[in-house]
């Protein structure tokens, strides 16, 4: 593959003049598509910015354009379908690949596992639609403060929704909404936490959220020892009483980052030792896209419990809308830190979960996205479970510990060389703290099935050649 590391002047102009030769040569012809920009810049060995003001110039100059949500094209595209010829390869010193890409993350090289990525089963059509009519005829209104009343048929709908969750019954009172996930954590916190440096437990290996909320409040973060099946009791007992902790954040439905859970004998333990350390506990459910496997911590203690959950993680991530349930004496002091912090959901926003949550097509996108997870996380544990993976056909991402020679950081470096973006088990860890040698893997269901196919081989290949020989 041609790079351009022996082209003179600005390399934006050189990608462009090529580009353009291409053009005028019939090697690359009226309506082919173009790489996406990242793509190209893997190839070419240089930075995105500079292939994307490639692409603005010769747009400006009506070579090419651009056509929102679906890329760059040769100009004079005659609109056809998505489906075009691929052509011969042409001559520019550098392979293009113009075979069409299904979504915006594209089907090419760069494969983005940072993150989950839902796939579009469904939602996208169906919240068009009802945004529509809320825009159309809203409830609320749009010149009105979001209020308790105005939001009673969201909480309704709220409610209805979580009634798969195994948190027992859920009323609308009991319903704060936040705008997000993360908002609900720190909507908690703000609640809970008192003194000038509160303490916060974690597990040892725990979702990043939970200390960027704690910091913002000026808390400590303490981590405690875990096992495969989550907290250590003990454990928590020695750090509750040694720090004077006054909550803990858990997942022990979908433990974010190692896809594990905590079965119920040992939730129960951990309850137990919350009661005789009087700690709060904070049950993070946003990663869990189906029922919930075991009673939830709002059934085992619930004059403690403070449940947080999303439509992130089964819906939409972009609507950012989280829920967050308190204990029944406090669900007052959360609506209060809710209600003082943003006043409340965007009214446009509530009028839409109305409709939303109770929509009747809900379940079975939902149902959907599930399959579709599952159908990537089979493939991803069809190319790596020769190594040691920790993966759930519920659960959007996967734990790879990472075989003698590998270490995380190095790891992460050379996935991203080879097109492929992990996050370190360092992400996860406090930063004093000695991190595995393991990364997370996400599930990506934006590109093609084959696309993430093929980013698994470039990491089992990796796997297999570490920079490092241990011999004995």
């Amino acid at each position: 593959m041609g790079t351009l590391t022996e082209a003179s002047g600005p390399k934006y102009k050189a990608v462009a003049d090529r580009i353009r030769r291409a053009v005028q040569a019939g090697k690359l012809s009226a309506g082919e598509r173009l790489p996406p920009v990242r793509e190209l810049a893997y190839q070419l060995e240089i930075t995105p910015g500079t292939v994307a003001r490639a692409y603005t110039v010769l747009t400006d100059e009506g070579v090419l354009q651009a056509e929102v949500g679906r890329g760059t094209f040769v100009a004079g595209r005659s609109g056809q379908g998505d489906g075009m010829d691929t052509a011969a390869e042409p001559e520019l010193g550098f392979e293009l690949d113009v075979a069409p890409h299904n979504n915006e993350a594209g089907d090419g090289y760069y494969v983005n596992l940072f993150s989950p990525h839902l796939p579009n089963v469904g939602q996208a059509a169906l919240i068009r639609e009802l945004l529509t009519e809320v825009a159309q005829n809203p409830p609320s209104g749009f010149m009105h403060y979001p209020s308790r009343d105005a939001a009673r048929p969201a909480r309704q709908a709220a409610a209805h929704w979580l009634s798969h969750a195994a948190v027992g019954r859920v009323r609308e009172s009991d319903v704060v909404f936040a705008n997000g996930g993360q908002n609900a954590l720190g909507l908690v916190m703000q609640t809970v936490l008192r003194g000038r440096r509160p303490v916060v437990l974690v597990e040892e290996l725990f979702y990043p959220g939970f200390r960027r909320a704690a910091e913002l409040l000026r808390a400590d973060v303490v981590a405690v020892e875990m096992d495969a099946d989550g907290i250590i009791p003990e454990a928590l007992d020695a750090a509750a009483r040694t720090h004077d902790a006054q909550i803990l954040c858990t997942s022990p439905e979908a433990h974010n980052p190692t896809a594990t859970y905590t079965p119920e004998d040992r939730r129960r333990a951990i309850a137990e030792v919350a009661r005789k350390r009087d700690l709060q506990i904070l049950d993070d459910n946003c990663y869990n896209m189906k029922a919930g496997a075991g009673p939830s911590y709002r059934l085992l203690a619930p004059e403690r419990s403070w449940y947080v959950t999303s439509i992130s993680k089964n819906i939409t991530p972009a609507l950012r809308v989280g829920f967050a349930l308190a204990p029944p004496d406090r669900t007052a002091h959360l609506r209060r830190s809710a209600e003082q912090g943003f006043f409340g959901l965007a009214t446009p926003l509530s009028d839409l979960m109305a409709r939303l949550l109770v929509d009747p097509r809900l379940d079975a996108i939902a149902d959907r996205v599930l399959d579709v997870t599952r159908e990537y996380v089979q493939c991803a544990v069809n190319e790596l479970g020769g190594y040691q993976l920790v993966w759930r056909p519920d659960v959007p991402f996967l734990w790879l510990t990472l075989p003698a020679g590998w270490r995380a950081g190095a790891f992460v470096q050379a996935a991203e060389a080879r097109g492929v973006r992990l996050r370190p088990a360092e992400d996860f860890v406090l930063r004093t703290a000695r991190a595995p040698h393991a990364v997370r893997l996400s599930v990506n269901t934006g590109v093609t099935l084959g696309a993430f196919a093929r980013a698994m081989q470039r990491l089992r290949d990796l796997l297999g050649n570490p920079p490092e020989q241990i011999t004995v």
